[in-house]
């Protein structure tokens, strides 16, 4: 039985690493709708190669932790510590989800609806990597 939670889990994180990879690829505009900050945006228009790198490095962990997702999912082969880093990325992402009054004046140019659209769609990942590593762990207890 595959982990439904897992594979909403993986498909969102490889949305989210497609959506940080098209920022890269489109430019400043990318980078202002999907909230980077007025800083990056200007850097990115700069020619500059640290919004490059910073949102490579993003896509990058978003992808592995999609590949994580799919191997508690039952759909690659199981990795090591995969309990573990299931728990610890819906720790990310719930943490993401939760401490956005702390982060918002880091970004004053953002709206208070990217705030409460973009940590709800945290929370739901981070909600999703928690219940698919605890649907995991039962499975394995069980076994």
């Amino acid at each position: 039985m595959k982990n439904k939670y897992l594979l909403f889990a993986a498909y969102s994180s490889f949305l989210a690493a497609f959506l940080h990879l098209g920022c890269i690829i489109f430019g400043a505009p990318w980078y202002r709708f999907f909230g980077a900050g007025e800083h990056m945006a200007k850097m990115a228009e700069a020619g500059k190669l640290e919004p490059t790198l910073t949102t490579l490095v993003i896509a990058s962990a978003l992808s592995v932790w999609g590949i994580f997702a799919l191997s508690g999912a039952g759909v690659v082969r199981r990795l090591p510590f995969l309990r573990t880093v299931i728990f610890m990325v819906a720790l990310v992402f719930i943490g993401r989800g939760v401490a956005f009054p702390f982060i918002m004046p880091l970004f004053p140019e953002n709206s208070f609806t990217f705030w409460l659209v973009s940590s709800l769609i945290c929370l739901s990942i981070g909600m999703s990597y928690a219940l698919g590593g605890w649907q995991l762990h039962k499975q394995q207890t069980n076994s």
